[in-house]
């Protein structure tokens, strides 16, 4: 499946892109509290018979999804709500530079 992704592995790359942003803006003025992730995917579940491997999940492209014929998918919504593993009790916050006309 050279056109897709592991769900596992597109989750910490997510996880990964969401702390790099909070790093990046730890000292900026401007900060989004991170409430809730909305992911809405178009997933492929492979079911093998190999031993320990039960089923795994793809994530696709959406025009590459459409190119699947051998591949049943179907569209996965997920709600992540991010927090800090040293606080998890605390909103996560994500900042980054202001635009023009922002105060």
């Amino acid at each position: 499946m050279d056109d897709a992704v592991e769900l596992a592995d597109m989750i910490a790359q997510l996880r990964a892109e969401l702390s790099r942003a909070m790093s990046a803006g730890k000292d900026s003025d401007l900060r989004f509290k991170a409430e809730r992730v909305e992911l809405e995917l178009t997933v492929g579940v492979e079911r093998t018979t190999e031993p320990g491997v039960k089923v795994r999940f793809w994530v696709f492209d959406a025009g590459a999804s459409a190119k699947r014929s051998t591949t049943v998918t179907q569209k996965l919504t997920l709600s992540l709500q991010p927090v800090s593993a040293d606080a998890p009790e605390r909103t996560a916050l994500i900042s980054g530079d202001a635009l023009p006309g922002e105060d």
